[in-house]
Protein backbone atom coordinates (compact mmCIF):
# COMPACT_ATOMS: atom_id res chain seq x y z
CA UNK A 1 0.00 0.00 0.00
CA UNK A 2 3.09 2.77 0.74
CA UNK A 3 4.42 1.80 -2.21
CA UNK A 4 1.46 2.11 -4.45
CA UNK A 5 0.69 5.76 -2.39
CA UNK A 6 4.22 6.65 -3.00
CA UNK A 7 3.81 5.76 -6.76
CA UNK A 8 0.58 7.69 -6.95
CA UNK A 9 2.20 10.84 -5.81
CA UNK A 10 4.92 10.51 -7.95
CA UNK A 11 2.53 9.84 -11.09
CA UNK A 12 1.53 13.10 -9.99
CA UNK A 13 4.18 15.00 -10.00
CA UNK A 14 5.76 13.82 -13.43
CA UNK A 15 2.20 14.29 -14.34
CA UNK A 16 2.63 17.81 -13.40
CA UNK A 17 5.98 18.78 -14.69
CA UNK A 18 4.80 17.35 -18.23
CA UNK A 19 2.12 19.92 -18.23
CA UNK A 20 4.92 22.66 -17.41
CA UNK A 21 6.68 21.57 -20.47
CA UNK A 22 3.90 22.31 -22.62
CA UNK A 23 3.61 25.56 -21.21
CA UNK A 24 0.54 24.97 -18.83
CA UNK A 25 0.83 26.25 -15.32
CA UNK A 26 0.99 22.56 -13.58
CA UNK A 27 -1.13 24.21 -10.06
CA UNK A 28 -3.74 25.67 -12.75
CA UNK A 29 -3.87 21.79 -14.61
CA UNK A 30 -4.25 20.25 -11.26
CA UNK A 31 -6.79 22.58 -9.79
CA UNK A 32 -9.03 22.39 -13.15
CA UNK A 33 -9.21 18.91 -13.26
CA UNK A 34 -10.35 18.76 -9.18
CA UNK A 35 -12.57 21.53 -9.86
CA UNK A 36 -13.86 19.76 -12.80
CA UNK A 37 -14.40 16.63 -10.95
CA UNK A 38 -15.94 17.75 -7.10
CA UNK A 39 -17.06 22.16 -8.17
CA UNK A 40 -19.94 20.95 -7.81
CA UNK A 41 -22.76 18.30 -7.22
CA UNK A 42 -23.59 17.83 -11.13
CA UNK A 43 -19.57 17.45 -10.95
CA UNK A 44 -19.51 14.72 -8.58
CA UNK A 45 -22.41 13.20 -9.69
CA UNK A 46 -20.81 12.89 -13.02
CA UNK A 47 -17.35 11.71 -11.47
CA UNK A 48 -19.43 8.92 -9.54
CA UNK A 49 -21.55 7.99 -12.39
CA UNK A 50 -17.82 7.12 -14.34
CA UNK A 51 -16.12 6.11 -11.47
CA UNK A 52 -19.54 3.11 -11.36
CA UNK A 53 -18.52 1.72 -14.84
CA UNK A 54 -15.13 1.44 -14.32
CA UNK A 55 -15.73 -0.26 -11.15
CA UNK A 56 -17.92 -2.73 -12.93
CA UNK A 57 -15.16 -3.14 -15.68
CA UNK A 58 -12.53 -3.09 -13.70
CA UNK A 59 -13.79 -6.20 -11.44
CA UNK A 60 -14.12 -7.78 -15.18
CA UNK A 61 -10.81 -7.57 -15.95
CA UNK A 62 -9.54 -8.53 -12.33
CA UNK A 63 -11.31 -12.01 -11.77
CA UNK A 64 -9.68 -13.17 -15.41
CA UNK A 65 -6.40 -11.71 -13.91
CA UNK A 66 -6.91 -13.97 -11.23
CA UNK A 67 -7.71 -17.22 -13.49
CA UNK A 68 -4.29 -16.47 -15.47
CA UNK A 69 -6.88 -15.26 -18.36
CA UNK A 70 -6.09 -11.57 -20.12
CA UNK A 71 -9.54 -10.54 -20.44
CA UNK A 72 -9.77 -7.50 -23.26
CA UNK A 73 -13.46 -8.10 -24.07
CA UNK A 74 -15.07 -5.87 -21.24
CA UNK A 75 -16.28 -3.35 -23.77
CA UNK A 76 -17.72 -5.99 -25.57
CA UNK A 77 -19.46 -7.61 -22.63
CA UNK A 78 -20.74 -4.52 -21.33
CA UNK A 79 -21.99 -3.64 -24.75
CA UNK A 80 -24.69 -6.75 -24.74
CA UNK A 81 -25.67 -6.59 -21.43
CA UNK A 82 -26.99 -3.05 -22.09
CA UNK A 83 -28.28 -4.11 -25.50
CA UNK A 84 -29.93 -6.48 -23.51
CA UNK A 85 -31.72 -4.61 -20.71
CA UNK A 86 -32.71 -1.90 -23.81
CA UNK A 87 -34.14 -4.29 -25.79
CA UNK A 88 -36.35 -6.20 -23.06
CA UNK A 89 -37.47 -2.62 -21.86
CA UNK A 90 -38.54 -1.95 -25.17
CA UNK A 91 -40.36 -5.10 -26.03
CA UNK A 92 -41.86 -5.56 -22.39
CA UNK A 93 -41.99 -1.99 -21.49
CA UNK A 94 -45.32 -2.89 -18.95
CA UNK A 95 -43.68 -5.28 -16.80
CA UNK A 96 -44.94 -3.98 -12.94
CA UNK A 97 -41.39 -2.81 -11.10
CA UNK A 98 -39.41 -4.65 -9.19
CA UNK A 99 -40.07 -7.56 -11.59
CA UNK A 100 -38.83 -5.35 -14.57
CA UNK A 101 -35.93 -4.38 -12.87
CA UNK A 102 -35.03 -8.19 -12.08
CA UNK A 103 -35.92 -9.24 -16.03
CA UNK A 104 -33.78 -6.60 -17.22
CA UNK A 105 -30.83 -7.42 -15.15
CA UNK A 106 -31.22 -11.18 -15.88
CA UNK A 107 -30.64 -10.46 -19.23
CA UNK A 108 -28.03 -8.31 -19.64
CA UNK A 109 -25.93 -11.24 -17.09
CA UNK A 110 -27.44 -13.60 -19.36
CA UNK A 111 -25.84 -11.50 -22.68
CA UNK A 112 -22.76 -10.31 -20.72
CA UNK A 113 -21.78 -14.36 -19.21
CA UNK A 114 -22.37 -15.66 -22.98
CA UNK A 115 -20.05 -13.11 -24.09
CA UNK A 116 -17.90 -14.18 -21.97
CA UNK A 117 -18.08 -17.77 -21.87
CA UNK A 118 -17.32 -18.22 -25.74
CA UNK A 119 -13.64 -16.84 -24.98
CA UNK A 120 -13.50 -18.49 -21.98
CA UNK A 121 -14.68 -21.92 -24.16
CA UNK A 122 -12.30 -21.44 -26.34
CA UNK A 123 -9.45 -21.13 -24.44
CA UNK A 124 -10.13 -24.25 -22.70
CA UNK A 125 -10.57 -26.37 -25.02
CA UNK A 126 -9.41 -25.05 -28.24
CA UNK A 127 -6.38 -23.58 -27.16
CA UNK A 128 -7.81 -20.25 -28.65
CA UNK A 129 -5.64 -16.96 -27.46
CA UNK A 130 -8.40 -15.02 -25.16
CA UNK A 131 -6.83 -11.66 -25.74
CA UNK A 132 -7.19 -12.20 -29.71
CA UNK A 133 -11.10 -13.78 -29.28
CA UNK A 134 -12.39 -11.23 -26.89
CA UNK A 135 -11.03 -8.44 -29.55
CA UNK A 136 -12.33 -10.02 -32.41
CA UNK A 137 -16.02 -9.93 -29.83
CA UNK A 138 -15.58 -6.59 -29.17
CA UNK A 139 -16.40 -5.68 -32.84
CA UNK A 140 -19.38 -8.49 -33.17
CA UNK A 141 -21.10 -6.92 -30.37
CA UNK A 142 -20.71 -3.44 -31.61
CA UNK A 143 -22.03 -4.51 -34.97
CA UNK A 144 -24.95 -6.49 -32.86
CA UNK A 145 -25.72 -3.44 -31.20
CA UNK A 146 -25.95 -1.11 -33.84
CA UNK A 147 -28.31 -3.37 -36.25
CA UNK A 148 -30.25 -4.58 -32.91
CA UNK A 149 -30.38 -0.33 -32.17
CA UNK A 150 -31.26 1.13 -35.64
CA UNK A 151 -33.25 -1.63 -37.50
CA UNK A 152 -35.65 -3.23 -34.13
CA UNK A 153 -35.87 -0.69 -31.09
CA UNK A 154 -34.96 2.58 -33.01
CA UNK A 155 -36.80 5.86 -31.16
CA UNK A 156 -38.83 6.98 -34.08
CA UNK A 157 -38.49 10.68 -32.56
CA UNK A 158 -35.43 11.58 -32.42
CA UNK A 159 -32.37 11.45 -35.22
CA UNK A 160 -30.27 10.74 -32.68
CA UNK A 161 -28.66 6.56 -32.98
CA UNK A 162 -30.21 5.45 -29.86
CA UNK A 163 -33.26 2.74 -29.28
CA UNK A 164 -36.42 4.05 -28.24
CA UNK A 165 -36.65 4.43 -24.76
CA UNK A 166 -37.81 1.36 -22.07
CA UNK A 167 -40.74 1.09 -20.09
CA UNK A 168 -41.02 3.42 -16.85
CA UNK A 169 -41.28 0.71 -14.43
CA UNK A 170 -37.43 -0.32 -15.48
CA UNK A 171 -36.00 2.95 -13.89
CA UNK A 172 -34.36 2.98 -10.14
CA UNK A 173 -36.57 3.98 -8.07
CA UNK A 174 -37.48 7.84 -7.46
CA UNK A 175 -36.77 7.93 -4.34
CA UNK A 176 -33.23 7.12 -5.10
CA UNK A 177 -30.94 9.13 -2.47
CA UNK A 178 -27.68 9.08 -4.88
CA UNK A 179 -30.05 10.84 -7.54
CA UNK A 180 -31.28 13.04 -4.95
CA UNK A 181 -27.76 14.06 -3.25
CA UNK A 182 -26.48 14.92 -6.88
CA UNK A 183 -29.42 16.67 -8.01
CA UNK A 184 -29.50 16.66 -12.20
CA UNK A 185 -26.34 14.47 -12.49
CA UNK A 186 -26.78 11.05 -13.84
CA UNK A 187 -25.37 9.43 -11.02
CA UNK A 188 -27.31 6.64 -9.27
CA UNK A 189 -27.86 3.88 -6.51
CA UNK A 190 -25.61 1.12 -8.91
CA UNK A 191 -22.80 3.33 -7.39
CA UNK A 192 -23.71 1.75 -4.14
CA UNK A 193 -24.32 -1.91 -5.99
CA UNK A 194 -20.73 -1.24 -7.73
CA UNK A 195 -19.48 -0.95 -4.23
CA UNK A 196 -21.03 -4.09 -2.42
CA UNK A 197 -20.28 -6.39 -5.34
CA UNK A 198 -16.49 -5.41 -5.00
CA UNK A 199 -16.31 -6.71 -1.51
CA UNK A 200 -18.93 -9.68 -2.48
CA UNK A 201 -15.60 -10.42 -4.79
CA UNK A 202 -13.43 -9.13 -2.52
CA UNK A 203 -15.21 -12.27 0.33
CA UNK A 204 -15.38 -14.80 -2.51
CA UNK A 205 -11.69 -14.80 -3.86
CA UNK A 206 -10.72 -14.22 -0.06
CA UNK A 207 -12.51 -16.51 2.01
CA UNK A 208 -14.27 -19.52 0.15
CA UNK A 209 -12.88 -22.58 -1.48
CA UNK A 210 -14.07 -21.47 -5.12
CA UNK A 211 -11.96 -18.48 -4.86
CA UNK A 212 -8.65 -20.28 -3.66
CA UNK A 213 -9.29 -22.89 -6.44
CA UNK A 214 -9.56 -20.00 -9.51
CA UNK A 215 -6.42 -18.30 -7.88
CA UNK A 216 -4.52 -21.66 -7.95
CA UNK A 217 -5.70 -22.01 -11.43
CA UNK A 218 -4.29 -18.71 -13.25
CA UNK A 219 -1.19 -19.30 -10.58
CA UNK A 220 0.04 -22.66 -11.71
CA UNK A 221 -2.19 -24.44 -14.18
CA UNK A 222 -0.12 -27.34 -13.43
CA UNK A 223 0.39 -28.08 -9.92
CA UNK A 224 -3.31 -26.86 -9.63
CA UNK A 225 -4.13 -29.88 -12.09
CA UNK A 226 -1.76 -32.03 -9.94
CA UNK A 227 -3.70 -30.89 -6.82
CA UNK A 228 -7.23 -32.15 -9.00
CA UNK A 229 -8.50 -28.52 -9.36
CA UNK A 230 -9.48 -28.34 -13.02
CA UNK A 231 -7.67 -25.58 -14.68
CA UNK A 232 -10.50 -25.50 -17.47
CA UNK A 233 -13.57 -25.34 -15.64
CA UNK A 234 -12.29 -22.43 -13.52
CA UNK A 235 -11.23 -20.34 -16.62
CA UNK A 236 -14.36 -20.76 -18.04
CA UNK A 237 -16.22 -19.71 -15.02
CA UNK A 238 -13.70 -17.21 -14.67
CA UNK A 239 -14.31 -15.57 -18.31
CA UNK A 240 -18.13 -16.01 -17.86
CA UNK A 241 -17.93 -13.94 -14.32
CA UNK A 242 -16.09 -11.44 -16.40
CA UNK A 243 -18.73 -11.58 -18.86
CA UNK A 244 -21.23 -11.06 -15.76
CA UNK A 245 -19.73 -8.49 -13.99
CA UNK A 246 -19.08 -6.01 -17.10
CA UNK A 247 -22.41 -6.50 -18.13
CA UNK A 248 -23.68 -4.54 -14.72
CA UNK A 249 -22.87 -1.51 -16.44
CA UNK A 250 -26.82 -1.85 -17.96
CA UNK A 251 -27.62 -0.78 -13.95
CA UNK A 252 -25.77 2.79 -14.63
CA UNK A 253 -26.49 3.34 -17.87
CA UNK A 254 -30.22 1.85 -18.42
CA UNK A 255 -31.96 1.47 -15.09
CA UNK A 256 -30.30 4.34 -13.56
CA UNK A 257 -29.60 6.89 -16.30
CA UNK A 258 -30.06 7.00 -19.70
CA UNK A 259 -33.12 4.33 -19.81
CA UNK A 260 -31.98 3.85 -23.35
CA UNK A 261 -29.35 2.09 -25.62
CA UNK A 262 -27.12 5.46 -26.90
CA UNK A 263 -24.65 4.21 -29.41
CA UNK A 264 -21.43 5.22 -28.39
CA UNK A 265 -22.40 5.62 -25.24
CA UNK A 266 -19.01 4.02 -23.32
CA UNK A 267 -16.03 6.82 -22.70
CA UNK A 268 -14.23 3.13 -23.65
CA UNK A 269 -15.24 1.95 -19.88
CA UNK A 270 -14.11 -1.84 -20.99
CA UNK A 271 -10.43 -0.84 -22.41
CA UNK A 272 -10.28 1.93 -18.96
CA UNK A 273 -11.55 -1.15 -16.84
CA UNK A 274 -7.88 -2.59 -17.63
CA UNK A 275 -6.16 -0.01 -16.36
CA UNK A 276 -8.00 0.23 -13.38
CA UNK A 277 -7.73 -3.35 -12.85
CA UNK A 278 -3.50 -2.70 -13.71
CA UNK A 279 -3.74 -0.17 -11.04
CA UNK A 280 -5.21 -1.45 -7.82
CA UNK A 281 -3.10 -5.21 -8.53
CA UNK A 282 -6.30 -6.67 -9.14
CA UNK A 283 -7.76 -6.05 -5.29
CA UNK A 284 -11.59 -5.63 -5.71
CA UNK A 285 -11.57 -3.09 -2.89
CA UNK A 286 -8.67 -1.54 -4.70
CA UNK A 287 -10.83 -1.36 -7.49
CA UNK A 288 -13.19 0.92 -5.82
CA UNK A 289 -10.87 3.63 -5.27
CA UNK A 290 -9.18 3.07 -8.93
CA UNK A 291 -12.20 3.44 -10.31
CA UNK A 292 -12.91 6.53 -8.36
CA UNK A 293 -9.46 8.40 -9.39
CA UNK A 294 -10.31 7.25 -12.91
CA UNK A 295 -13.75 8.83 -12.64
CA UNK A 296 -12.22 11.76 -11.67
CA UNK A 297 -9.49 12.11 -14.69
CA UNK A 298 -12.60 11.33 -16.86
CA UNK A 299 -14.93 14.25 -15.87
CA UNK A 300 -11.98 16.37 -14.86
CA UNK A 301 -10.36 16.45 -18.09
CA UNK A 302 -13.62 17.57 -19.94
CA UNK A 303 -12.63 20.56 -18.80
CA UNK A 304 -9.08 20.82 -19.80
CA UNK A 305 -10.59 22.26 -23.47
CA UNK A 306 -11.67 24.94 -22.26
CA UNK A 307 -9.82 26.14 -19.08
CA UNK A 308 -6.20 25.84 -20.48
CA UNK A 309 -4.89 27.06 -23.52
CA UNK A 310 -1.78 24.37 -24.75
CA UNK A 311 -3.49 20.70 -23.63
CA UNK A 312 -6.95 19.43 -24.22
CA UNK A 313 -8.75 16.51 -22.41
CA UNK A 314 -6.43 13.90 -24.16
CA UNK A 315 -3.49 15.12 -22.04
CA UNK A 316 -6.32 12.77 -19.08
CA UNK A 317 -5.14 9.78 -21.09
CA UNK A 318 -1.40 10.65 -20.19
CA UNK A 319 -2.09 11.29 -16.70
CA UNK A 320 -3.72 7.91 -16.59
CA UNK A 321 -0.81 6.07 -18.28
CA UNK A 322 1.91 8.41 -16.32
CA UNK A 323 -0.34 6.67 -12.98
CA UNK A 324 -0.41 3.47 -14.20
CA UNK A 325 3.65 2.94 -14.79
CA UNK A 326 4.28 5.23 -11.86
CA UNK A 327 2.59 2.85 -9.51
CA UNK A 328 3.39 -0.14 -11.24
CA UNK A 329 7.24 0.91 -10.85
CA UNK A 330 7.28 1.52 -7.20
CA UNK A 331 5.31 -1.55 -6.48
CA UNK A 332 7.55 -3.67 -7.52
CA UNK A 333 10.70 -1.99 -6.42
CA UNK A 334 13.03 -2.44 -3.77
CA UNK A 335 12.63 1.13 -1.39
CA UNK A 336 15.86 0.09 0.70
CA UNK A 337 17.68 -0.49 -2.26
CA UNK A 338 16.51 3.26 -3.89
CA UNK A 339 17.49 4.65 -0.33
CA UNK A 340 20.65 3.48 -0.07
CA UNK A 341 21.66 4.32 -3.78
CA UNK A 342 20.49 8.03 -2.95
CA UNK A 343 22.58 7.90 0.26
CA UNK A 344 25.82 6.92 -2.10
CA UNK A 345 24.88 9.29 -4.45
CA UNK A 346 24.46 11.97 -2.13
Amino acid sequence: MKKSFLGLIIGILISALLASFAGENPFHTIQVLFESAFGSSYDMGLTLFYATSYIFTGLSVAIAFHAGLFNIGAEGQLTMGVLAASWIGVLLPNLPYPLSTLVAILAALIFGAIWGFIPGWLRAYRKSHEVIVTMMLNFIAAGLANYVVLNLIKNPNTQNPESAPVGQNYHLLSHDFIQNLFTDSPANFSFIIAILVALLIHFVLDKTVFGFELKASGANEEAAHMSGIESKKFRMLAMTISGMLASLVALNEVLGSAHRFRIGFSVDYGFVGIAVALLARNNPLGIIFSGLLFGVLQKGASDLDIETEFITRDFGKVIQAILILSITVFYFSDLERIKKWMKRKS
